[in-house]
């Protein structure tokens, strides 16, 4: 009852016209730049970051929200109307979504994977307003040595469980850990890899680095493979009449909740993530449907239940973000660095510090949600103009306003050639298959558990055994286990599906998910599995006339 009334004190301050205002503004923003083709909810959220920087504390996070939720909110707009996801979750809602639009049911395909969302979001909110607060007050009474293990239950599967490759995905984490070891020692206060530059002293923002590797970085691999010419966009054909049928609702509000339940308790999870959780959604709905036969040639089911479990997932991420202060996502790393700029820190004490914060935002969750349902249908026409942008404009402009927001941090001119070299790192990884998100983890998590460390051993006397003795400790290192083979099991699962997805896609006449619209043909995205880009490869060269002797002919 207590939380119940939080949560209503959390509605009065969040209905207030100004704040009102600030998350109408973030669902409109956040959607607007999360609908351009390649851009994904955690470039999304990095790029817009600075624009928070000037707000009071509840109004930044309001606003954020939004953000949040219109970035995850717009990947379905580019995935079926551009046949573009702009990251791994959005793939499946191409391969179904895209099909609907060549149908000729592209209002279909939006509104289903809108209401989805929004059925998603507000149910995976209820499920966060239940447990977040129950799962604040265990941890509070965790010592350090827990701590510690809950982080390194973060690192590994992080570092192991995301990207194509374990080896490139623990050496991402040690390039973040190294980023977040740089600046004063706070024990000894000794200064740390700084070169002897004494703006270093004080460490790396995660801004910079979060800009750097998301918006420079991205952008520059994005236009490097960039086609010329445009990609032709499938319309919108317009009235209430063409959103859904009778037949439709039918087939659509079982996905719904499916997608729900799956997405939810897998973006809780560490290296859980939408990815996982929309491919499992898609095969649990193409394994319990009726019209089997449809998938591959634009099934609604096919888009209603990973959308959902697409926005579940987002929903999740908030759940260990905020009870305990660990980000599963690279998204969630950026949104704990939006905390920390306010001198907040998402852990088991939010929720008694910052309590009214806290319950503002989740329920700025709730308004965001309706307010994104209210958007994306009505205005699908309007997002599909910002489609239409001409690919040099936009991504000179991305360049351009991560550039100022990077200068805006501290107005330092080291600040601008610390986001170049870092956006250029960003390039390489991305262009060898290093993944992002373990870098961002380990620089933000890196610090914090070096901290935790020092003060376990000076409790334990300097007995490292104890870092495993104590029961949660020790619950935790079983879990890692049990998380590791897991996630290495549907991994594997995840590949034998889509290259059995692949050879069935293979036999149609039709493509399927043309996704190397945006690369130039054998650059593999790490985020998208070779068996698709290999697919849509050879269907764009059926469809184009080009043969496998002339790869380099443009479209």
């Amino acid at each position: 009852m207590d939380n119940f009334q939080l949560l209503i004190e959390g509605f009065a301050t969040a209905m207030q016209p100004q704040y009102l205002l600030f998350a109408f503004l973030g669902v409109v923003i956040g959607t607007a730049v999360g609908v351009l083709p390649g851009i994904g909810p955690a470039m999304t959220v990095a790029l817009l970051l600075p624009l928070t920087y000037s707000l009071p504390p509840t109004a930044a996070i309001v606003m954020f929200a939004g953000i949040y939720y219109g970035g995850m909110y717009g990947g379905s707009t580019t995935s079926i109307l551009l046949n573009t996801p702009g990251e791994s979750a959005s793939v499946i809602t191409a391969i179904e979504g895209n099909k609907m639009a060549k149908l000729g049911r592209g209002a279909a395909a939006l509104a289903t994977a809108a209401i989805g969302s929004f059925v998603a979001g507000t149910i995976a909110t209820v499920l966060l307003t239940l447990f977040a607060p129950i799962i604040a007050q265990f941890a509070v009474n965790l010592s350090p040595a827990d701590f510690v293990a809950l982080i390194v239950v973060a690192f590994i599967t992080v570092g192991a469980l995301l990207g194509s490759s374990v080896p490139r995905g623990l050496a991402s984490l040690g390039v973040g850990l190294f980023l977040g070891l740089v600046g004063t020692e706070q024990t000894t206060g000794q200064a740390r890899y700084t070169m002897g530059v004494l703006a270093l002293s004080d460490g790396i923002s995660v801004v910079l680095v979060a800009v750097g590797l998301f918006a420079l970085g991205e952008t520059l691999y994005v236009a490097a493979r960039l086609r010329h010419g445009p990609i032709p966009i499938i319309p919108v054909t317009r009235g209430w009449r063409n959103w859904m049928t009778r037949e439709d609702w039918r087939r659509s509000w079982r996905p719904w909740l499916r997608g729900t339940f799956i997405g939810f308790p897998i973006g809780t999870i560490p290296a859980g993530g939408a990815d996982v959780a929309t491919f499992l959604s898609y095969a649990a709905e193409k394994k319990v449907s009726k019209n089997k036969q449809q998938f591959g040639r634009g099934a609604i089911e096919g888009v209603a239940g990973p959308e959902a479990a697409n926005n579940a997932a987002a929903a999740g991420v908030l759940v260990p973000l905020l009870t305990l202060g660990l980000p599963t996502t690279a998204t969630a790393a950026i949104i704990i660095t939006a905390f920390q700029s306010y001198g907040i820190q998402p852990g088991p004490q939010l929720f008694q510090n910052q309590g009214d914060l806290v319950w503002a935002l989740i329920a700025s969750l709730y308004i965001g949600n309706l307010l994104l349902i209210i958007l994306n249908l009505p205005l699908a026409g309007i997002w599909v103009k910002l489609l239409q942008i001409p690919r040099p404009y936009l991504y000179a402009g991305i360049l351009l306003f991560a550039t100022l927001g990077a200068y805006a941090v501290s107005f330092s001119v080291l600040d601008i050639l610390i986001l170049l070299i870092v956006g250029t790192l960003g390039y390489f990884m991305r262009r060898f298959g290093y993944p992002i998100a373990p870098l961002i983890v380990g620089l933000i998590l890196g610090p914090m558990g070096e901290q935790q460390l020092r003060k376990a051993l000076q409790l334990s006397q300097g007995n490292v055994a104890d870092l495993f003795l104590h029961p949660f400790a020790a619950i935790c290192y079983i879990l890692l286990a049990v998380f590791l083979v897991a996630g290495l099991w549907l991994k594997r699962r995840q590949n034998r599906y889509e290259h059995a997805l692949e050879a069935s896609l293979a036999a149609t006449t039709s493509p399927a998910t043309a996704i190397d619209r945006m690369w130039a043909p054998g650059e593999r995205p790490t985020d998208v599995s070779t068996a698709t880009i290999r697919t849509e490869e050879a269907s764009r060269r059926k469809a184009a006339g080009t043969s496998e002797d002339d790869p380099g002919r443009q479209t």
